[in-house]
């Protein structure tokens, strides 16, 4: 296909935390570059997922979840995801079906902002296997009357139901263009930021209530050396308190060997080697109160 017809383009995915966007956008790629968890507020940082396919190049920016925010931290978040929208050709909305009753409330602030980017927008109503197919009019109704959206899709991003029809709409919003990334490129981070992430996702499957948001990762070294020897890894997991300290590694060491063999096992999976993870856990006061000490942690 010539260049004159190709087309290639950046899609903010957008939405309230724990509506699905970093499952979708795995699902659409269909392979993990985006951590999971069931806890709100799971992603940071804006993460590009590439998707070719032949006549099409999307540039997807899944977002944090877009929050009330009062720490610095989650200031932080919430002005990642804005510059997403205001960076993107169009914005996919996302919302979770499974509250059809709240979940308008909910994502007023969403909507505000995507309406005000003035940028053409879809919305993908997720998580619909957990809902009654009676009340999914409704709701399509409901969000229609909200906003002037291109087109209203109901997805299950877990499942996939929908996916196919998304992706075709979600093509005809991109501008013409050449694809700016090879055909086998999924993202443009490189895999100590990758591997940093899987750790977090350990750590935060592993860590109840508070205290996962209190904790980032960082890649202190990674040696490859030649095949077939192991890939050397050091991961330091920073925490605002000592007592948080003690929680992560946990008795006798048994909380932090446990973060470290789930998340080997996926490293191992990203890199098709053999991975020597040595984690390590370190007090950094209040890290995540002040501008000075989230630079200090993430951008070092």
């Amino acid at each position: 296909m010539s260049d004159n017809a190709h087309r290639c383009g950046v899609i903010a995915i957008a939405g309230r935390p724990n509506v699905g966007k970093s499952t979708l956008l795995n699902r659409i790629l269909g392979a993990k570059i985006a951590i999971v968890t069931p806890k709100p507020q799971t992603t940071r940082d804006r993460i590009l997922g590439i998707w070719s396919q032949p006549g099409a190049q999307i540039l997807f920016h899944d977002t944090p979840g877009i929050h009330v925010a009062t720490k610095a931290l989650n200031r932080r978040m919430v002005m990642e995801a804005q510059a997403a929208l205001d960076d993107a050709d169009a914005i996919l909305m996302m919302t979770d079906a499974s509250d059809p009753a709240t979940c308008l409330k909910q994502d007023n602030n969403v909507i505000s902002r995507v309406r005000e980017s003035g940028k053409p927008a879809v919305l993908a109503i997720n998580k619909i296997d957990l809902i009654e197919k009676a009340s999914l009019l409704p709701l399509i109704e409901t969000y229609s009357k909200a906003m002037d959206f291109k087109a209203i899709i109901p997805i299950s991003a877990q499942d996939g139901d929908g996916i196919e029809n998304l992706t075709d709409l979600l093509v005809t919003l991109i501008p013409k263009g050449p694809a700016m990334y090879p055909d086998d490129d999924l993202s443009d981070r490189p895999l100590r930021f990758l591997v940093a992430e899987i750790v977090r996702e350990k750590l935060m499957l592993a860590l109840r209530h508070e205290l996962p948001y209190s904790t980032a990762v960082t890649i202190e070294e990674f040696i490859e050396p030649a095949p077939p020897a192991a890939v050397r890894i050091s991961a330091l997991i920073h925490v605002e308190r000592a007592s948080q300290k003690g929680i992560v590694i946990g008795k006798q060491g048994a909380m932090l060997k446990e973060i470290g063999t789930a998340a080997r096992h996926d490293i191992q999976d990203l890199i098709g080697r053999p991975v020597m993870l040595t984690l390590f856990v370190r007090v950094d006061e209040d890290w995540t109160t002040t501008d000075e000490g989230i630079s200090t942690v993430l951008d070092n």
